[in-house]
């Protein structure tokens, strides 16, 4: 591979390949833009079966990062680390303190959290070495489990979605196909639920079913290679990526897609375009799925969890955000989300052309 042609093509800044021999450590930093500010992004961890696998894999998350926190409206910037390997096998915490001096050598470009394969314990081992880290526990005065939060976002995009297409937000009566009912899918049927709609929930893990099944009402439990034929006012796909493709558009029936699952589409303008020519709302991923990041974010300025949640619930707005620009500009609700990332990157470029000296207070908070 052509590394610094890979970089040139989505822009990134900065790619770090960190080893420690010791430890087993093998790990790649991907920071694709620090306009808005430090870089953060989860830490993945994974048994990638070639080095050149892990390297696209820090790029493409990386540069997604930037549009996620970009779109939210944070002030941070995209970047992304994955650590070479099986977690099942190879974690311990010497091997993620190694990890962590390196970020902490990075002196705040990059600010690291967990991500798939990695656990709030992993984090906290991270964080006996570097400043440069969230997602730690609430005992440690950090935000803890993330996804009760993602939900509430996809939640609030949900209501957001159904009010753009009907003219009122109400879930009584509707009907919602959850794909994948784990951390955040089980959080999201609680509020669906709550608020009278009916849910149609598949998952592998029959613990998983069962636990939604048994906490709620209105639950309807559907095979998984079915969930795709399921009449219903919203498919929301809450685990795997790349479920909305070819085989699986025709069978939606469906008016809206909307859920907590990463790259749902798979491939994004191709399948974007043909939901539309479908009839269906798609609501971007990484707009509706934002809740997680808003609430690790949270902690750069000392956890608080009532202005997590009240920031969390702003993927409402910003979703309508999405839509009239969509609307307006006749483009898909995917490359309208794009745009409304790059105007926000771009107003403030401008502005940081200016330098104006270091924030000490913010330097004092370990955020720059």
């Amino acid at each position: 591979m052509a590394i610094f042609e890979e970089l040139a093509k989505k822009d990134h800044e900065q790619v770090i390949y960190c080893f420690d021999k010791e430890t087993g450590l093998k790990a790649i930093v991907g920071i694709h833009n620090t306009t808005l500010g430090p870089a953060l992004g989860g830490c993945r961890m994974w048994n990638y079966e070639k080095e050149e696998d892990a390297l696209i894999d820090v790029l493409r998350l990386s540069r997604g990062m930037t549009y996620k926190s970009a779109a939210a409206g944070l002030n941070l910037g995209g970047g992304k680390a994955v650590i070479i390997g099986d977690p099942k096998k190879i974690k311990s915490e010497a091997l993620f303190r190694a990890y962590g001096r390196f970020i902490q050598g990075l002196g705040g470009r990059y600010i690291t959290a967990e991500d798939v394969g990695t656990t709030v314990r992993d984090m906290e081992w991270v964080r006996h070495e570097t400043d440069f880290v969230t997602g730690i526990s609430r005992a440690l005065g950090g935000s803890g489990d993330p996804s009760p939060v993602t939900a509430l976002g996809t939640y609030e995009g949900i209501k957001a979605s159904i009010k753009w297409q009907t003219g009122s937000e109400s879930l009584e009566g509707k009907s919602v196909a959850v794909q994948g009912v784990g951390a955040v899918g089980y959080h999201l049927v609680q509020h669906l639920t709550r608020d009278g709609a009916k849910a149609f929930v598949c998952d592998i893990d029959q613990e998983n079913l069962k636990r939604a099944a048994n906490d709620f009402r209105g639950v309807e439990v559907v095979d998984p290679d079915k969930i795709y034929d399921v009449p219903c006012d919203v498919f929301a796909p809450c685990a795997l990526g790349a479920v909305i493709n070819d085989k699986t558009i025709p069978r939606l029936k469906c008016s809206i897609v909307a859920g907590s699952a990463n790259n749902v589409l798979e491939v994004e303008d191709k399948h974007a375009t043909a939901l539309e020519a479908k009839g269906i709302l798609y609501a971007p991923d990484y707009v509706i799925n934002a809740g997680g990041l808003i609430n690790v974010a949270n902690e750069l300025e000392g956890y608080n969890r009532e202005r997590a949640v009240q920031a969390a619930a702003g993927i409402y707005q910003i979703l309508w955000q999405v839509y009239t620009i969509a609307k307006d500009e006749k483009i898909t609700t995917g490359k309208a989300a794009n745009t409304l990332a790059e105007r926000r990157l771009a107003s403030i470029g401008r502005i940081k052309q200016r330098f104006v000296g270091v924030n000490m207070q913010k330097r004092a908070r370990g955020i720059i």
